[in-house]
């Protein structure tokens, strides 16, 4: 029996991707950091071998290297988090008899836009490490990558749990790890995410049979806590979740392959009580599993780990693009809302509509975005209100006005592809805002 909901209602709205876009696909990987969102690899009609930047602000795409001694192979079911300028990508590798034998950790150096050797970035060699792995879970906690269970070739569901220190890049084995009593036991296809010094795991597949027990790991006292969950989400696998203020978002998923729902939950981490969340109206959220999610805006900053590169990493743009300058993000009302506000990011480009008037040229593009700005107009239909001026400029990753684009995003959480997919269609990417405050 679903729960009552806890939140305002969700506005969920499909983002159009432009043929230069990856193509959809389930079981990659995502993350988010200064307000650009990077997906590599995962699955379509094969295990794929891309890696791509996506700018919210521009509604762009770029494509990456991804070749090298450095770079990882094709990847599906892996692991992706940043920390402090890096992007750390872990398992996923395709099963083989050389796996075992082989590093399943790659790093990539988002201010020098490569990829980079792990080992360059210890002193001392690594003594152990977790084998290859598929469906396992990775988050960030104070200065270190957490890594829970998995799918293990040969061994099925494992119920290690693994540490990486991101200062010595050294592995250790978590206390506990192999006490199933005592902890969440072997599963891989769950979803954990991380809150100030905890980890928060739900839900996936132990063996064969979908799970619904809900988690937390404390990193101070190194202990595994069982959560009452009685009101929360049914049994899902290949499902998401991410921390938002003080809770935990829970999407999609489902309890076989051929399910997908698109239910959104919330976990209260301060009431400990979960609700569902109501979507608006003619808003309606996709089925999905094996999808990612990832948030973007001040209320889906981790508190685990530095908001900013310490080697004074910028957003990079390409020359010549339109994009907002220190703009503010405000809710402006809709009709169906009555007095309360939703906000959605819109981007302007030459293909859409604004008002009565279709943008085709550089230079009126120029004109009627600045025409329309600078009276702070506001787009009928649209939830968005902005403030200030947009206008093209030639940029690099050292503009020092601009270099605080991700801090003035509107909170939205992304979640892109997943299971089902179109066939030969750019990935999918939807959009979902809360309505409260």
């Amino acid at each position: 029996m679903p729960a009552m909901s806890q939140s305002s209602p969700c506005l969920w709205t499909r983002l159009p991707q432009s043929s230069r876009s990856p193509c959809d696909r389930y079981k990659h990987a995502c993350c988010s950091y200064d307000g650009n969102v990077y997906v590599l690899g995962g699955r379509a009609s094969s295990c794929l071998r891309d890696f791509w930047r996506y700018s919210v602000v521009c509604n762009e795409w770029i494509e990456l290297n991804c070749t090298g001694e450095a770079a990882p192979e094709e990847l599906e079911e892996h692991s992706m988090v940043a920390h402090e300028g890096f992007l750390y990508v872990f398992g996923g590798m395709l099963d083989s008899p050389y796996t075992k034998w082989r590093c399943c950790l790659w790093v990539f150096d988002i201010a020098k836009q490569k990829w980079v050797h792990c080992q360059g970035k210890t002193s001392s060699p690594q003594t152990q490490m977790p084998t290859n792995r598929k469906g396992h879970s990775a988050v960030v906690v104070g200065s270190a990558m957490l890594v829970y269970g998995g799918f293990v070739d040969m061994k099925g569901s494992s119920q290690d749990f693994w540490s990486l220190d991101f200062d010595t890049m050294s592995w250790s084995l978590l206390n506990g790890s192999q006490l199933g009593s005592l902890g969440p036991g072997p599963r891989h296809s769950h979803s954990a995410m991380a809150y100030q010094s905890c980890m928060y795991l739900f839900g996936g597949l132990k063996g064969l049979r979908e799970q619904r027990d809900f988690w937390r790991w404390n990193s101070t006292s190194h202990m595994w806590s069982s959560l009452k969950n009685k009101s929360g989400p049914s049994r899902l696998m290949g499902h998401s979740a991410v921390a938002y203020k003080d809770s935990m978002l829970l999407f999609g998923g489902g309890e076989s392959q051929n399910s997908p729902k698109n239910c959104l939950w919330r976990y209260n981490v301060t009431t400990q009580t979960w609700g569902q969340v109501a979507t608006l109206p003619g808003s309606n959220p996709p089925d999905k599993i094996h999808h990612c999610c990832t948030g973007l805006g001040p209320s889906y900053k981790s508190n685990t780990s530095s908001p900013r590169s310490s080697s004074g990493l910028q957003p990079v743009l390409l020359d010549g693009k339109l994009r907002p300058v220190k703009n503010k993000c405000l809710p402006a009302p809709l009709p169906f809302l009555g007095s309360e506000g939703a906000i959605e990011l819109e981007t302007f480009s030459p293909d859409r509509c604004y008002g009565s008037k279709t943008l085709t040229q550089s230079s009126e593009l120029d004109n009627s975005v600045e025409g329309l700005m600078g009276k702070d107009a506001q787009r009928i239909g649209s939830c968005m209100t902005f403030e200030n001026k947009a206008f093209r400029k030639q940029c690099s990753c050292t503009d020092e006005e601009d270099g605080d684009i991700a801090q003035h995003l509107p909170d939205q959480l992304l979640v892109l592809g997943g299971r089902p997919c179109t066939r030969h269609s750019p990935i999918s990417v939807w959009q979902m805002t809360l309505t409260d405050s």
